[in-house]
């Protein structure tokens, strides 16, 4: 079957099911269709990214009437590979998503789990979180181009705070490393297992700058303690007034996107449901709201495109962790 006749049944697939959702969701009563039950796995901690993206979905989802029950179940570990594997288990459940991104491939890059997402089945991409690269608001840095020039005068003494090896903050590390001529086994990057301790880091002058996503440092860049330098979005933030690399001459881009996969060996009615529920959340307005509160932009993707967008990812991401000499 030609990539256009597989998106064409896919998408048709997805819009029948998705009339029928809330008469579904009503007639099956006490039945167990997922309509009724739905577990959402945030491979993550409580707290973390995939876990907020995870009870963001579920308060959308419940308050929209899509699905009755929605529950949260965390599996935290080695960058969401251990809720992964698990997940791989589960062939044939059609009542679980697994909350799933670029920290992810960032993490089955790095070989922490034998299981890829090859071994699941893709449902949606959902949303882009991204990243910014930010310096303490007294330091003497003040634009993009102060602290490239400062990187490349002193690679091992410019250091960068972030997220863990192989985190989305540390890919684009890599890559604007890259990019502006550096070596990036070069670059003087500093894992922290926690966005506190990272911003702890930048605050207190212990790194030059870190890398964060943007929503996990607006409040102190509101309140005055950190400077924005740019962001990884290839188009201005809706509602934040920052520049994009892109914009300031850097060839760079990155996202650590957010969606949603599900166990292997689900028929196509069973895979066309669940991405009706989250083709369902996407488009209400309580998704709207949560899109606005956590600088998130809609990236809504599903079917084949999907699928290649995974592969691709996981091309490219294999390409800057072996950059990085991981």
């Amino acid at each position: 079957m030609n990539q256009v006749l597989r998106t064409v049944v896919f998408s048709t697939a997805v819009a029948l099911i998705t009339g029928f959702a809330v008469v579904n969701a009503v007639s099956t009563g006490s039945s167990s269709t997922v309509r009724n039950k739905l577990t959402v796995m945030a491979p993550a901690s409580p707290g973390g990214g995939w876990d907020g993206f995870s009870r963001e979905s579920q308060a959308a989802l419940r308050s929209e009437g899509i699905v009755n029950n929605v529950q949260v179940a965390n599996v935290p570990g080695a960058g969401g590979t251990i809720g992964l594997a698990q997940l791989v288990q589960m062939t044939g459940r059609d009542d679980i998503l697994m909350a799933t991104g670029g920290v992810m491939i960032g993490a089955i890059s790095l070989g922490d789990t034998a299981e890829t997402l090859q071994d699941v089945t893709p449902i949606a991409r959902v949303a882009d979180d991204y990243a910014a690269l930010v310096v303490p608001a007294d330091s003497p840095i003040t634009s993009l181009d102060d602290f490239i020039d400062e990187w490349q005068a002193d690679p091992a003494g410019t250091s960068i705070a972030g997220g863990s090896l192989g985190s989305i903050d540390h890919l684009m590390t890599g890559l604007l490393a890259g990019v502006i001529g550096l070596d990036p086994k070069q670059a003087n990057y500093i894992a922290y297992s926690g966005g506190g301790e990272a911003l702890s880091a930048m605050l207190s002058h212990t790194t030059t700058g870190g890398m964060s996503g943007y929503n996990e440092i607006s409040g102190q860049v509101e309140a005055g303690q950190l400077r924005v330098l740019a962001v990884s979005s290839p188009e201005r933030m809706p509602g934040v007034d920052v520049p994009t690399f892109m914009e300031l001459g850097v060839d760079v881009t990155m996202s650590n996107w957010r969606g949603y996969v599900a166990p292997a060996g689900l028929s196509d009615e069973e895979t066309a449901e669940l991405a009706a529920i989250v083709e369902e959340m996407q488009a209400s307005p309580a998704w709207r709201e949560v899109l606005e509160r956590n600088n998130w932009t809609d990236s809504y993707l599903v079917g084949p495109d999907f699928e290649d967008f995974l592969i691709d990812q996981q091309k490219q991401i294999d390409v800057i962790i072996g950059e990085l000499g991981l």
